[in-house]
């Protein structure tokens, strides 16, 4: 039986380097981002693995863009394995009072809306199909554990990610749909380049991170994706071993 993936947030970073790799695993794709032009370029890498594209320009934040992207992969596949809800976005870094109404709501739209959106989706889809059951893997964020400083919108989300898991993770017992969540700290993509040059310290100094090779996420949601049903990875955490996480830094 053919199986399917669709990665969130596809056009480009981790969602690019997840979907090259579930493509060489074997996996059809569906993808998904804002940016049209870039998921055509992440789909001629998936085809040119050998497997099925289709890309579909979404906003996750949309109930009806996200509606109309889960009929076009229904429509085209007839079943979804795994979901990989990726796509995020962070908050301006200023003081906490100074946040404004609509910059607090736009980060919620894309990290919790969006990625209930797509699972609720997901999950039906899972729930219907035959054979019955599928796999979702939310990206979470180290910060689902510890925030950085001035980040409080990102924080929050991803601390509701982890309640996400772990509800789906429970309601999808009966249907066999698993849901898991990869925390990654300091993967190198075009978004996290500023690491390079210094990043502020819950001490107040401004320090630059070390990163890691974005094909290490790839390989750990590879991993993740390609378990059967009865077995789950319900947290994986994947991080620069040197980055300032654990202990004081």
């Amino acid at each position: 039986m053919d199986k399917v993936a669709m990665v969130t947030g596809a056009g480009s970073g981790i969602g690019r380097a997840v979907a090259r790799r579930l493509a060489r695993d074997g996996f059809h794709l569906v993808l998904a981002g804002r940016r049209k032009e870039a998921l055509q370029t992440t789909a001629g890498e998936v085809e040119a693995a050998g497997q099925k594209a289709l890309a579909v320009a979404a906003d996750v934040g949309k109930p009806a863009e996200v509606k109309a992207l889960f009929d076009e992969a229904d429509a085209m596949f007839g079943r979804l394995d795994v979901l990989f809800n990726n796509a995020g976005a962070g908050g301006p870094a200023v003081e906490f009072d100074q946040l404004t109404d609509a910059q607090w709501q736009a980060v919620v739209d894309v990290n919790l809306t969006g990625s209930f959106l797509c699972a609720r989706h997901a999950f039906g889809l899972m729930k219907r199909q035959k054979p019955q059951g599928g796999r979702i893997i939310n990206n979470g964020s180290i910060s689902a554990q510890t925030p950085r400083p001035l980040s409080a919108p990102y924080t929050a989300t991803k601390h509701a990610i982890t309640g996400l898991t772990k509800s789906i993770a429970l309601d999808g017992r009966p249907y066999d749909i698993t849901c898991g969540q990869v925390d990654i700290g300091n993967a190198a993509t075009e978004m996290t380049e500023r690491m390079t040059q210094g990043m502020p310290q819950a001490n107040g100094q401004v320090m630059p991170e070390p990163r890691m090779d974005v094909e290490h996420v790839a390989q750990a949601v590879s991993y993740m994706a390609g378990l059967p049903l009865q077995s789950n990875v319900l947290f994986m955490t994947v991080m620069a071993t040197k980055m300032p996480f654990v202990g004081r830094g």
